[in-house]
């Protein structure tokens, strides 16, 4: 019975020494645990005195009870003076300027692409998506693209079987639009598209962006006077610009637009009258309507804003280069 009763003058001390929570589950195991000294008496106790027995088995318990109390006591204390050093060593002075925060920014393509969306839509055109992965019919047949075409040929496009591809042009949008959608039509498309090309003014993967009217008495003044406005806005100043006779399939007659950058010519735009045959094939009225098309290649007119001299840059990822964009 001494024992027992030393026993909580034994924990005190080591409670004492004790400096952290790990020393206190140690020293909870040691009076507590199924091999301490109180666990070995409690299967012993049928050992004792009858009479003595009852005595000794509320002692035992109340001892557990001090010892557990005692602990929890500690516990409190340990928990709240680590708190306490951590508050004071994680202190921080908000005297202090701020650490600078680096900010990301849009890519010169999606910037442009924002820009030329603005002003289109300013004009009521209306941002159409379209198929990245074609079939022969809407990036070739439809558009009145020839058999014996340059750009059919497996050493220019992208083909996944004989009748699957990736796109060449963004003008399929227009036919799987017309296709849905009576004319009145005013719309444009942006997106990626695929040719077999790689070097400092291609890449076989490319930006462009493809607009159509469709509408009554449409003719090529309105095509060129659009084009003057838009050139215009997105260089922000007066653009010496000339229209030059040009062939496409699906255009008739077809322009090219250059403008002059630095004492010559750049393409940058091609252009036209949607060809009466397009329209047929989609069963609009040519005695009704027409309407004009026109192509640019995003990457061309921002090296030209920019002054960027490689196409290739805007795939690199090098964040020198696209940190001057923010």
């Amino acid at each position: 019975m001494s024992n027992i009763k030393n026993l909580l003058n034994k924990v005190k001390k080591e409670l004492f020494l004790s400096k952290n929570i790990y020393d206190l589950n140690l020293i909870y195991s040691k009076f507590l645990g199924k091999n301490s000294y109180l666990s070995k008496l409690t299967k012993k106790i049928h050992l004792i005195n009858i009479k003595d027995r009852s005595y000794a088995g509320k002692l035992i318990n109340k001892t557990k009870c001090d010892i557990i109390n005692i602990i929890s006591k500690h516990r409190i204390y340990l928990e709240k003076k680590i708190l306490e050093e951590s508050v004071i060593n994680e202190k921080i002075d908000i005297s202090l300027p701020g650490r600078t925060i680096s900010i990301g920014g849009l890519h010169p393509i999606t910037s442009a692409i924002i820009d030329i969306s603005y002003f289109f839509c300013k004009l009521n055109f209306i941002n159409v998506p379209g198929l990245e992965i074609e079939d022969n019919y809407h990036n070739f047949d439809a558009l009145n693209i020839p058999v014996n075409h340059p750009s059919r040929n497996p050493k220019d496009t992208f083909w996944l079987n004989k009748e699957i591809l990736l796109r060449t042009q963004t003008s399929s949008m227009q036919i799987r639009h017309m296709k849905h959608n009576k004319p009145p039509t005013r719309i444009i498309s942006f997106g990626k598209v695929y040719r077999k090309d790689y070097n400092a003014t291609h890449t076989p993967m490319f930006h462009q962006m493809e607009g159509l009217v469709i509408d009554y008495n449409i003719n090529l003044l309105h095509l060129k006077d659009m084009i003057c406005e838009f050139l215009s806005s997105f260089f922000n100043k007066k653009i010496t610009i000339r229209f030059r006779m040009s062939y496409f399939p699906f255009t008739e007659p077809s322009m090219e637009v250059d403008i002059m950058i630095n004492n010559r010519w750049l393409e940058v735009i091609g252009c036209g009258m949607v060809h009466p045959k397009v329209l047929k094939n989609l069963n609009i009225n040519t005695k009704i309507f027409s309407g004009f098309a026109f192509g640019l290649g995003i990457e061309r007119l921002v090296m030209i804003r920019y002054n960027i001299d490689d196409i290739r840059y805007f795939f690199k990822n090098d964040l020198r280069f696209l940190k001057q964009f923010k």
